[in-house]
């Protein structure tokens, strides 16, 4: 007990316990970050990961380099897991059509398959993200909680009828309808462009679920109002009251001056 006592005053005990609480507290997360992630496909074979390094090279290593180390023009990618993949070149994103301070949407350039391939070998580089399994995908979830979660996570930059908006710098949030469920579920967990990262920690799978149910719902409710004029809110209708009073103001007047003439 003295010796143990006598090591406890060593100069450098503070330090080894302190070391000791940052690598307990690190592993607790990594477990943890581990036990939260979403059931996902990892449906890939030795051959789809060389047949999308072979694709990569061709294709994508110009701007991210060989191994998908990263350049001056693109980012690494290696980590990013294979759903950042299925989503960036499965919405065409990627390969990026022109410089600019965002990727659009636009037809993809590869089929399903070489996605599929591509995605592959980008996870094979590095754990990350993969593409969830079609039971997060069913679109079965609770709408109401899934609105709720919608509105306090993602509404301040998708518009509360997922619409889209605009960001700064020419940047922007794009409406949600026609999106895919496994592009959405994607999107919520790699955070493209100016998107956060909701991971299981933030919002777990069943969360994300929801989420999707929601906006399937509501894309296919319609807007029951009639015209929703973009669903942007008074800003918008207000400037269509205007300019549609103004010209029917404008039209009865040209009409008396012409009876009167």
């Amino acid at each position: 007990m003295k010796a143990l006592s006598q090591k406890r005053r060593h100069p450098l005990a503070a330090i080894a316990l302190l070391l000791m609480g940052l690598l307990v507290t690190g592993g607790l997360y990594a477990v943890a970050t581990t036990v939260n992630q979403a059931k996902a496909s990892t449906s890939f074979s030795a051959n789809d990961a060389e047949e999308g390094g072979k694709l990569f090279a061709a294709n994508c290593a110009t701007c991210h380099g060989m191994g998908a180390s990263g350049s001056q023009a693109g980012p690494s990618l290696v980590g990013v897991g294979a759903a950042a993949v299925d989503f960036q070149v499965g919405t065409g994103r990627m390969p990026m059509q022109m410089n600019g301070p965002q990727a659009y949407k636009k037809p993809a350039q590869f089929n399903e398959e070489q996605t599929h391939q591509l995605s592959a070998y980008v996870a094979s580089l590095g754990p990350g993200p993969s593409i969830p399994e079609a039971s997060v995908l069913d679109g079965q979830g609770d709408a109401a909680n899934g609105g709720e979660l919608f509105r306090v996570n993602c509404a301040m930059c998708h518009n509360a009828a997922a619409a889209g908006g605009a960001l700064t710098r020419g940047k922007f949030a794009p409406a949600l309808s026609g999106v895919s469920e496994k592009h959405i579920y994607e999107a919520m967990v790699t955070g493209p462009q100016n998107m956060p990262v909701f991971s299981d920690a933030n919002i777990g799978p069943e969360g994300k679920r929801d989420i999707i149910t929601f906006l399937k719902q509501i894309e296919a409710n319609g807007s029951p109002g009639g015209a929703d004029l973009g669903a942007l809110g008074p800003v918008s209708e207000g400037l269509f009251v205007w300019i549609a009073g103004l010209g029917v103001i404008i039209a009865f007047t040209i009409w008396l001056t012409s009876r009167t003439s």
